[in-house]
């Protein structure tokens, strides 16, 4: 996908986005075609680092034994030891804690200990350390390079429907870094699916409180015509 097409589109979604008394998200729709997500490996299940961070910090909490105890607190929003695993046995606790933070960064050599105190509650909310994120790192860790790369990391998954929804900054930034973060989003999904561009249906970018736009065309629409708007319903 041109960078071109993605700046255009975002132009106009500035144009048909009025003011508001708060910072506007800015979400990129991929909508997908051809896609049997009932087969495991046609479904968009990864993640993938931007070029920019997307002006909204990233939560990440590290589940750490003693060897990265210290670090992980200078580094991380918050990290948990070993030891206090103990204090997280109601589901209420395990909640609240998934939904306070984005990421969980997992020490690998006691991950079966993460798995029997968290993995209830983390595992069906999707928020268990994933090492496609590199969140489950062994003892001797580096973690400040690891939590910058996070600031930057999204997931991009199909659930239900062949779509993927994916925050990619705010209204405050550059359109030129918007369509940097989407251009690296949308080759990152066309490169995963199985026919790449036959797959792809469109691809809509929006405000939070704005109209769609589309940018560029389907393919069956040709080229060149202008991005359209569409309201959200």
């Amino acid at each position: 996908m041109e960078k071109q097409l993605i700046l255009a589109a975002l132009k106009k979604v500035r144009e048909h986005s009025p003011k508001r008394k708060f910072v506007q998200s800015v979400d990129v729709i991929i909508n997908l075609k051809g896609i049997d997500l009932k087969k495991s490996e046609q479904a968009v299940n990864f993640f993938v680092t931007v070029p920019y961070a997307r002006g909204k910090k990233v939560k990440a909490c590290a589940l750490v034994g003693p060897e990265l105890l210290a670090q992980a607190k200078s580094v991380c929003d918050a990290a948990i030891s070993i030891d206090e695993f103990a204090k997280y046995q109601e589901k209420k606790a395990v909640r609240k804690l998934a939904e306070d933070f984005d990421f969980f960064i997992a020490q690998a050599t006691i991950m079966p200990k993460i798995a029997s105190a968290f993995g209830r509650v983390f595992g069906p909310k999707g928020k268990m350390p994933n090492p496609k994120a590199g969140c489950v790192v062994p003892p001797n860790a580096n973690l400040k390079p690891l939590y910058e790369k996070l600031q930057k990391t999204v997931r991009l998954q199909t659930k239900n429907d062949p779509i993927i929804m994916a925050y990619v900054g705010n209204e405050g930034m550059k359109d030129e870094e918007l369509a940097d973060n989407i251009h690296t989003i949308v080759e990152a999904v066309l490169h995963s699916i199985p026919k790449g561009l036959e797959n792809l249906k469109n691809v809509f970018v929006k405000f939070t409180m704005g109209a769609s736009v589309q940018i560029g065309e389907t393919k069956d629409e040709g080229e060149g015509k202008p991005a359209k708007v569409k309201k959200n319903g």
